[in-house]
């Protein structure tokens, strides 16, 4: 048997919309993608959607439209893909690292602490980028009540957490915009590289929708020096069907969580732990234990692939070192990445699958 990490969904469905969005002979910012960003939008409950290249663009672009420049600090998680502090860099700004709670998400307390320390320091900070790691939303409400005090922006980085929730409420609805990712292994995919900002602040929406497009609002009116980052009509095409999917997809996640949990019990590793307050999507399903890439190597030579999201934090990433220097040590980010380790989680993953994984771990630990 082999069971990969991830596998996009796709049927005749997408297949058919996708030769129909070629035959129309329009294929960048259309009627479709107008379509999808106000779908999206109202899914996530939220007024406006702008879509974009990427899940990184859509960061880039927020910053830029939220006038972050040269020297502003941006308070960010390190354990996170690299994407999400990429912009901090090309916005001239400095990351400020915060180390994690047990849900491997921004802890709220740290945050704190950095807020409070930094009046000792000449950074001014500008806001925070909490993210809400492995579909699991980070705790908001502490973190929008240091926001309220300091006078920062929150902006959320959900490209792992389509349709997630807390305490009720969608992910990228929160904070003053939610940036999406669509990349080929997200629980939304337009099979290739694409990405959405959603907000309900009117000026914010309309700069990004002028930024991703050469500054303009009209063909060949500029109002500001913009970028090209913008999204196509096939892929929007492919979002629309993927979207009437996701509520769907996501609860196959959770069902398939629910059947790792159960098949782990009792061995020495530590499974997801989903707070009260929040409903997860599991775009990972991230365990933790000792021996980890013995572990990977044995699931590997059984025929199951395994990642591990991410080996080295973002403070320890040889590119921050060039630009920053030495780092603060952040123990808990630290010690995680030793012990991580993601296991296969699709919505076609069949229960006998994933018995199939938890026995395999069951007989290494047996060994």
């Amino acid at each position: 048997m082999k069971i990969p990490l991830s596998k996009p969904y796709i049927d005749q469905e997408i297949k058919d919309r996708v030769w129909k969005v070629i035959d129309s002979g329009q294929y960048i910012l259309g009627n479709t993608c107008r379509e999808f960003e106000k779908e999206f939008a109202e899914f996530i409950g939220a007024k406006r959607g702008i879509l974009t290249s990427s899940g990184t663009s859509a960061i880039f672009l927020c910053l830029k439209a939220l006038g972050v420049c040269e020297g502003d600090g941006i308070i960010v998680p390190s354990l996170t893909a690299f994407p999400t502090v990429e912009p901090i860099f090309h916005v001239g700004a400095i990351p400020i690292f915060a180390d994690i709670n047990n849900n491997f998400t921004i802890d709220p307390e740290h945050i704190q602490k950095i807020l409070i320390n930094n009046k000792k320091r000449e950074i001014k900070i500008k806001g925070i980028i909490p993210v809400h790691l492995y579909g699991h939303p980070a705790d908001m409400d502490p973190i929008l009540d240091l926001a309220r005090k300091y006078q920062l922006f929150v902006l959320e980085d959900c490209c792992q957490a389509h349709g997630a929730r807390y305490k009720g409420k969608r992910v990228g609805s929160i904070g003053i915009a939610g940036c999406f990712s669509f990349y080929p292994s997200k629980n939304l995919t337009v099979f290739g590289d694409g990405g959405i900002i959603v907000t309900s602040d009117d000026n914010l929406a309309e700069t990004v929708r002028m930024l991703r497009d050469h500054g303009r609002k009209e063909k060949y009116r500029h109002e500001l020096v913009g970028f090209n980052l913008r999204f196509n009509e096939i892929q929007a095409a492919i979002g629309l069907i993927q979207l009437q999917y996701l509520e769907r997809f996501n609860g196959s996640r959770r069902e398939i969580a629910n059947w790792y949990n159960e098949g782990l019990k009792n061995l020495p590793v530590t499974v997801p732990e989903v707070q009260q307050w929040a409903e997860a999507v599991f775009h990972l399903y991230v365990i933790q234990t000792l021996n980890r890439d013995k572990l990977a190597t044995y699931l590997k030579e059984n025929g199951i692939q395994t990642g591990i999201h991410y080996p080295i934090p973002c403070h320890l990433q040889p590119a921050v070192q060039k630009f920053l220097g030495g780092q603060p040590k952040l123990e808990i980010t630290e010690k995680v990445v030793k012990n991580i380790l993601s296991l296969p989680i699709y919505p076609d993953l069949k229960q006998d699958e994933v018995h199939y994984v938890c026995e395999i771990i069951r007989k290494y630990f047996e060994k």
